[in-house]
């Protein structure tokens, strides 16, 4: 009886960066969780010997991401880290001709019973998704992107830092009541969740490391890596 009630459910499937997650986000697995029984959200994990490796493209760990969208959705959808890539990551490639690469695709249906489909908002990514049988429908890109949010967290955590040298005060005080006044006159609070602006703002210590660091990322089949593994 389970299996043939499973036989007519459809799961979601959303793998993505997530690194943050945005207003964007949240539309997009709203939208999933209206319009399916079930949503399996994976953020993309990058591990070398077991250590998560995280960069400038990719600040916050797997478990900050998965608290960003438990404090949106509680445990209304599934996260998981079963979109996980170890080093080194060329044993991915090539697409299709690599066994890892299968091996992947094992992992992301894992606990999916039933129908399925994969969620992107890239073309490109959707031709990907279509080779490995992840049956995908491929979405309108939205106007607001992780990169760009991201750029404009290192903006403020840049200015923060003048800031301090100089002995000044941020201007804006639009935010008071913020756990952290580095939320101050930051452009990309508006592009987050307000539960999730204050997981980064008490993450505010990565978004400084990064803020100054060089993008050590390589592209390769439309999907980025981390170089420094």
């Amino acid at each position: 009886m389970a299996t043939a009630a499973a036989a007519h459910t459809t799961t979601a499937l959303y793998l993505a960066h997530l690194n943050p997650v945005t207003n964007a986000h949240v539309e997009i697995i709203s939208d999933l969780r209206d319009n399916s029984d079930s949503v399996k959200v994976m953020p993309v994990v990058f591990r070398n010997n077991g250590a998560e490796v995280n960069s400038r493209s990719f600040p916050f760990s797997f478990e900050a991401r998965k608290d960003m969208l438990e404090s949106v959705f509680g445990d209304s959808i599934t996260i998981t880290s079963d979109y996980t890539f170890h080093t080194p990551f060329k044993r991915y490639m090539p697409p299709l001709l690599s066994p890892m690469s299968w091996k992947l695709r094992k992992q992301i249906l894992r606990g999916v019973d039933g129908k399925y489909f994969s969620y992107t908002g890239d073309r490109a990514e959707g031709y990907m998704l279509r080779l490995y049988r992840l049956k995908p429908r491929v979405g309108k890109r939205k106007p607001v992107s992780a990169a760009s949010v991201k750029e404009r967290m290192y903006e403020a955590a840049m200015r923060d830092a003048k800031d301090a040298v100089a002995g000044g005060a941020p201007a804006d005080s639009s935010t008071a009541g913020a756990p952290s006044p580095l939320l101050h006159s930051s452009l990309w609070v508006s592009d987050v969740p307000d539960s999730v602006a204050r997981i980064i703002a008490s993450q505010w210590d990565v978004v400084k490391r990064f803020a100054g660091a060089e993008d050590m990322t390589a592209r390769i089949a439309g999907m980025k890596f981390p170089k420094q593994a």
